[in-house]
């Protein structure tokens, strides 16, 4: 496509009869016939490496109006990135006709991948985007971030379409909204989960972060497009907000949840392996049995349904798939069986309420303790590491803090405030050595909780250049811990 009419069609001005060959961000990826993102960031100013993009054959740079640009055309906008998805938007094409949106502080993980499910076994050919990489209707994953920079968000999704994908669910995390990394596509029904402390130490306050998590339903979105909105019994106002952001712009809004009006839960009741749910649809009432443990993945399994609904799935079809859902990668995920006859889950909780919501899942199925491995990311939110530790010990019987990602943090520091909340919880460093002592100690009537880092399949240690990753998988840990302990018992 030619520059100019690229520009046209987004809505911009610009001269230039070259071909456009492609969009970049990191000048490094500069070919001929690009145009180049020259953005602002906390760390790395873009606009310091307009002339290397220039020189690699930038022919266009999108950045603000006092940049300096020589050599190219400079798209100048007060908001560049804005600006640059549109323009890439018009560059990445095809795209699936039928594509939803998830934000919330926690569960936008588990939602995306059950809408994906609940497509799938509807017969659809659908996709999800976010934390756990890109899920393929053939259910192959590529790693990635919750949401991919907007570059390889578009082209992912322009090449899932080329692939006979029809329907895509993705992550819009507070990043994501607030740096302009998902835009530019027709979204047509957005989802929201629930609202609680995290990323303030990328975010001002909580107004702010909340604000950034409102641009999926105030600006993302197409126009009419389903806002589905969990309403649970006890939320904190939070998500009532949501709704009236929803109706304010003109959103088919779909409440979900014990005061849902569009699917409302009547009755939850857990069974041996998962939950008998009462819900009622379009003025009907349905049992249904949810083979997945927790209160909050009953919240995650009918907000994907709702979206579902409002993507045009037939009802009975997504009930069914809702009885047939597969647990999510670190989601409450059961890793082992201890030898004394204990599960051991693994789950990505990693806030003060994701914490509360696990121990709050797991506490039906257990008779005995319910022991809690877990501990807090270096280089984020301090303030929500003691929340933690007062969070795993009012409902846990046992509480081991240990290393999480520690960055370029000490360890021992961020344990140290962890302990505030916990006082009488035992610090074991090591978390490998944190998870052994669990197993071992757990017997036949207990549960064993390691959270915090769920899928993730390494450990990150120092930053900047002395940033290392070394290979370490919790799931895979706690089947190594359990056939060490039957080794030494044998």
């Amino acid at each position: 496509m030619k520059l100019a009419k690229l520009c046209a069609a987004a809505g911009f001005a610009c001269d230039g009869d070259a071909n456009v060959t492609g969009f970049a961000i990191d000048n490094r990826k500069v070919a001929p016939g690009t145009v180049f993102g020259a953005f602002q960031g906390t760390q790395i100013n873009g606009e310091d490496f307009i002339a290397a993009a220039i020189e690699s054959g930038a022919i266009a740079v999108v950045a603000r109006p006092e940049a300096a640009v020589e050599g190219a055309v400079h798209i100048a906008d007060p908001e560049p990135r804005r600006a640059f998805a549109a323009l890439a938007a018009q560059f990445f094409t095809p795209v699936p006709d039928h594509i939803v949106a998830v934000t919330g502080t926690n569960g936008k993980t588990s939602t995306v991948e059950m809408t994906r499910q609940i497509w799938r076994m509807a017969g659809e050919r659908a996709a999800s985007i976010g934390t756990l990489g890109v899920t393929t209707p053939d259910e192959s994953v590529s790693t990635g971030l919750t949401t991919p920079d907007i570059v390889t968000f578009l082209s992912n999704l322009s090449g899932l379409a080329r692939e006979g994908v029809t329907h895509v669910a993705y992550e819009a995390s507070s990043h994501g909204l607030a740096q302009f990394r998902n835009e530019g596509v027709p979204v047509m029904a957005a989802g929201f989960t629930n609202f609680s402390r995290d990323h303030l130490d990328y975010h001002a306050d909580m107004e702010d972060y909340f604000a950034a998590k409102m641009r999926l339903f105030d600006e993302v979105v197409t126009d009419g497009a389903a806002a589905v909105i969990w309403m649970g019994s006890g939320d904190s106002g939070w998500n009532a907000r949501v709704v009236e952001h929803a109706r304010t712009r003109g959103l088919a809004v779909m409440t979900v949840g014990e005061q849902g009006e569009a699917i409302r839960l009547v009755n939850r009741e857990p069974t041996q392996l998962g939950q008998s749910l009462t819900v009622e649809h379009a003025g009907q009432e349905r049992t249904i049995d949810l083979p997945l443990i927790g209160a909050y993945q009953v919240s995650n399994a009918l907000t994907a349904a709702g979206l579902a609904l409002a993507t045009g799935t037939e009802a009975n079809r997504v009930w069914d798939a809702v009885a047939r859902l597969q647990p999510v990668r670190g989601r409450l995920e059961r890793a082992a069986i201890a030898p004394s006859g204990a599960p051991i889950y693994v789950d990505y909780a990693h806030t003060p309420d994701a914490i509360a919501a696990a121990v709050a899942a797991l506490r039906p199925h257990v008779s005995g303790r319910l022991i809690a491995v877990f501990g807090a990311g270096g280089d984020r939110d301090h303030g929500k590491r003691a929340p933690m530790g007062a969070a795993a010990a009012k409902a846990s019987d046992v509480v081991i803090v240990t290393d999480d990602n520690p960055r370029g943090e000490d360890p021992a520091d961020i344990r140290r405030q962890v302990l505030e909340g916990a006082p009488q919880a035992r610090e074991i460093g090591g978390r490998r050595e944190a998870i052994l002592a669990a197993i071992a100690e757990a017997g036949a009537e207990d549960i064993v909780l390691v959270a915090g880092k769920g899928h993730e399949t390494g450990q990150i240690i120092g930053s900047g250049d002395n940033m290392r990753v070394l290979p370490f998988d919790d799931v895979d840990v706690a089947r190594e811990c359990v056939a060490e302990i039957a080794r030494g018992a044998a």
